[in-house]
């Protein structure tokens, strides 16, 4: 008698493996807090859209994710900038100013897909480009980094 197996690939895991490290100080203690999100948890908390063209994309897209600003949280007592990471070491410093004057998002899905990692992300930090024309610089394309890994508040 022979015996079939289906092996089907896990999805619910996919979506439970951690995607981010936020790593800082609180500002409670001296002790450096690390907390860590999957795809699920970061899904979850998305209340943001950013309709904008990109050099990167060709046209318009719509980007949904969670304000920088409300991502760090009370992470952010008595820091002056975060520093993104990405999966290929690349980083960039944001400072909170910028963050609370812009209001860029940590986006998850670009024209309602989450992103893959060919396609920019998981994560990718996106500007209001079209809203606002002096964002459409070198200077804010350089902190709009994606395949975000790890944020640290400084």
């Amino acid at each position: 008698m022979a015996t079939l197996l289906f092996i089907t690939p896990n999805f619910a895991a996919e979506n439970t493996r951690p995607i981010l490290t936020i790593s800082g100080h609180s500002g409670a203690t001296s002790e450096a807090d690390e907390i860590t999100y999957d795809q699920a948890s970061l899904e979850a908390m998305m209340t943001a859209s950013i309709t904008t063209s990109t050099p990167w994309f060709d046209g318009t897209s719509v980007f949904e994710g969670i304000p920088l600003e409300e991502l760090i949280g009370e992470l952010n007592a008595g820091a002056t900038k975060i520093t993104a990471i990405a999966l290929n070491d690349y980083m960039t410093e944001i400072p909170f100013d910028d963050i609370k004057a812009n209001k860029p998002i940590l986006a998850l899905k670009r024209d309602g897909e989450f992103m893959s990692v060919r396609d920019k992300g998981p994560l990718f930090i996106i500007y209001a480009y079209d809203f606002k024309p002096e964002l459409r610089t070198h200077h804010y394309y350089s902190r709009s980094a994606w395949q975000v890994a790890k944020l640290v508040i400084e």
